[in-house]
């Protein structure tokens, strides 16, 4: 047995004979960790057995309906997932401590195995007990729920093949260790092993597998790049842990869509779900206020109202602060300029705060208008008329960008009352509710 010492960046995955501060490939500082590789000395003849070819098939006869979906019993998790669990998968969740992943996963385990079905539930972080006390307080049909506290795994693989249960969920990948490498549980060679390992057992036997991650204190998950490719999707639990609201979105979905997300609010009997967060995350407005704009985004195909809060006021320093909380910093600046340039308001000497209420963050490039009105009504201390929506992408000359699922946006607004909706002149709206508009200044001329 001979034993080779190697050093590969956790970052990216690239390997090196021996230690450099800095990366080569993908230039990280400190992220070449060590690692030992064990290989069987091979002598003459000691090579593989060749394998036989095999079968190959036209991609038309592929048969497409022999993997049914298993639904969750969770409609906003089934919603991320594209409908359900595919059997064979490899689910990847991470998110922040306190989120609710172990609740989420003992969740989904126990309304998988009501359908009849058994659920396996393996921990290395938790005791039996705290897992059976948090079944109590979420009051959870567990009667199928078998679980075990245990971080080898290989002998998670054959628990896994010995019960052959509907579901199986990992508490953490990071927590697990492979007996063929001396390094520590959490290493970037553990994880990678660890999960090569559980894929293979998933795939051959046909058992989806959700796998919990542990996330950096950037919020990215922890170990090595590669991970998030070994498996067929990475949901990522969103949330502000000040506030009771969860989002959860799929990074990546090789069965679905990347754009849904699911709603949930945290809560003394688990995480409930939200189908209808529009209303949630408007409930605590207080109309006729300066400074706020009501917008209808998108997320995936499914239309939200949020509140977008700006503060304008003089600042106090020789470089104005410029501080955003759910709504991405660099497109404020970007905002903002287009706002003094096009808008003639004039905020380069302005302390600006930016709020999403609600503690979510959008990505939706469609709240730009609701973000520069509500900036103009703080600087000018003038309300915006009641029941007005705002929808639209802003470029830089001042312009009102077209943006997608405009009629579901509509909708979602007119139906919680809104009776006025400013939209983009270039998507062609049909509504009666809407008002088309060509640039910003043509809105902040109508309503302020």
């Amino acid at each position: 047995m001979k034993t080779k010492t190697v050093y590969r960046c956790t970052n990216c995955g690239h390997v090196a004979p021996k230690w450099m501060g800095r990366c080569p490939s993908c230039g990280e500082w400190e992220t070449l960790v060590e690692e030992v590789q064990e290989r069987t000395a091979r002598g003459k003849g000691g090579g593989r057995a060749p394998r036989s070819a095999p079968e190959a098939i036209t991609l038309a006869s592929v048969d497409t309906q022999r993997s049914p979906r298993i639904p969750t019993g969770i409609h906003e998790l089934d919603r991320v997932l594209g409908g359900g669990l595919v059997p064979g998968s490899v689910v990847l969740l991470g998110g922040d401590p306190g989120m609710g992943k172990s609740t989420l996963t003992l969740q989904m385990a126990a309304r998988v195995s009501e359908g009849g079905g058994k659920a396996l539930v393996l921990t290395g972080e938790e005791s039996l007990h705290q897992i059976k006390q948090r079944a109590d307080r979420l009051q959870l049909d567990v009667r199928n729920v078998v679980v075990a506290s245990e971080t080898s795994i290989e002998t998670i693989a054959a628990m896994i093949e010995a019960e052959a249960p509907s579901l199986v969920v990992i508490d953490s990948i990071q927590t697990m260790v492979t007996d063929l490498l001396e390094s520590s549980a959490g290493s970037v060679a553990q994880v990678r092993e660890c999960t090569a390992l559980l894929t293979k057992v998933a795939k051959r036997s046909g058992i989806p597998t959700v796998l919990i991650g542990h996330v950096t204190k950037d919020g990215m998950l922890a170990g090595p790049k590669v991970l998030e490719h070994m498996v067929d999707t990475v949901l990522q639990f969103e949330g502000d842990g000040m506030y009771s609201y969860r989002i959860l979105r799929a990074l990546k979905n090789r069965y679905g869509s990347t754009n849904e997300i699911g709603v949930f609010d945290m809560s003394g009997t688990g995480l409930e779900e939200v189908p209808n967060p529009s209303e949630v995350l408007l409930s605590n407005r207080r109309a006729g206020e300066p400074g706020t704009a009501v917008v209808a985004v998108a997320e995936g195909t499914r239309p939200l109202l949020v509140e977008v809060q700006a503060l304008v006021s003089a600042s106090g320093y020789s470089v104005p602060q410029r501080v955003s909380t759910g709504y991405d910093a660099k497109r404020l600046q970007l905002i903002l300029a287009v706002l003094e340039k096009r808008g003639g308001i004039a905020v380069r000497q302005a302390d600006v705060f930016v709020n999403i209420a609600g503690g979510i963050s959008i990505q939706d490039p469609a709240i730009d208008l609701g973000v520069a009105v509500a900036l103009a009504s703080s600087v000018l201390e003038s309300p915006l008329p009641p029941n007005v929506a705002f929808v639209g992408e802003l470029g830089l000359t001042g312009e009102i960008r077209r943006v997608a699922y405009l009629e579901q946006r509509v909708a979602e607004a007119v139906r919680l009352g809104l009776t006025t909706i400013y939209v983009p002149m270039t998507n062609k709206p049909t509504s009666p509710n809407v008002v088309p508009v060509e640039r910003l200044t043509d809105v902040l001329r109508l309503v302020l």
